[in-house]
């Protein structure tokens, strides 16, 4: 598959969030973008009139006129945009992280990263930065704005940090405690983003956890339950179960697992919205927000 180095104008729209018509109208009078044509006579943009669009909106969003910023050069452009980055960190460096991804640019998302270390927990990183860029990527990947390679790299990014995370709690967080959680993704559930934060947010907690990660069938689940009889499973859904209901899931699970070990099911992800706890059994629980799994796993540090 072929990455998109060239933008149409609704890519522009839903990137930027300025409605095309608009687009046109600054192109028109102030001379904001110089798209190319197709033979067809269709605009075409590249990966620098996105930047550029980007820090126009940057700007614009926080005031300036467009007539005003349209005088501007290019550098003085980028000036003004790092100085007012400085006290709108977490807009700019969502910002920054898109543009790492358009580039397949490591340096620019570490660069990136390291720069809001110095005022953020890793924990407030990822929720106020990570997840609201994670979710433009998802909406953006299915209008067919970006190709499946670019959010795929960020994603990939996004996850060697958290693992790195997890590394570092292990000198602090001495885990003596047998394990009491095993977090797996089940067959063809193949975004693990979501399990991994939750494994970092557990050992943050000093609480053990066996990772199995991803394609993981309910039957093998036994195994596990074999060696740990108190392990309480944990999964996290976005696009599985697909064939069946979450709740023909949970059923399949206890018929497999949860009836025959009494082990507890906490499902976690997308899968879960919309749905109403009552309607499942009752060592199966739907955790629908990072804050809840915390208060979850605080209460069992306590017993």
């Amino acid at each position: 598959m072929l990455v998109k180095t060239t933008f149409t104008i609704k890519d522009l729209e839903n990137l930027s969030g300025i409605k095309a018509h608009t687009i046109r109208i600054w192109e028109k009078r102030y001379s904001l973008l110089a798209p190319s044509r197709t033979d067809t006579n269709i605009r075409t943009y590249h990966l620098e009139s996105l930047k550029k669009l980007l820090n126009i909106k940057f700007l614009y969003k926080h005031g300036y006129k467009i007539s005003k910023i349209a005088l501007l050069s290019k550098e003085e452009l980028a000036e003004m945009v790092t100085e007012l980055a400085k006290s709108n960190k977490e807009e700019h460096s969502i910002f920054k992280f898109k543009m790492a991804m358009f580039q397949f640019d490591q340096q620019l998302f570490a660069s990136t990263y390291n720069e809001l270390k110095q005022s953020y927990s890793f924990p407030e990183i990822f929720q106020t930065i990570f997840i609201p860029l994670l979710t433009d990527l998802g909406i953006l990947w299915q209008t067919g704005t970006i190709d499946p390679c670019h959010e795929r790299f960020i994603s990939e990014m996004i996850k060697q940090k958290i693992v790195l995370n997890i590394e570092s709690q292990y000198p602090e967080n001495t885990l003596s405690e047998p394990p009491a959680f095993a977090l797996f993704l089940p067959l063809g559930e193949i975004h693990d983003i979501g399990l991994v934060y939750a494994n970092y947010l557990c050992v943050s907690h000093g609480i053990n956890t066996i990772y199995l990660g991803g394609n993981i069938s309910l039957d093998s689940l036994n195994e596990v339950a074999k060696h740990h009889k108190k392990i309480i499973f944990l999964t996290y859904l976005t696009v599985e179960p697909s064939q069946q209901s979450l709740k023909e899931f949970c059923k399949e699970y206890n018929t497999r697992v949860g009836a025959q070990t009494n082990n507890p099911l906490l499902l976690m992800g997308s899968k879960t919205e919309n749905q109403n706890q009552n309607d499942f059994p009752k060592n199966i629980t739907l955790v629908r927000t990072i804050p809840h799994l915390i208060e979850t796993l605080q209460t069992l540090k306590k017993r």
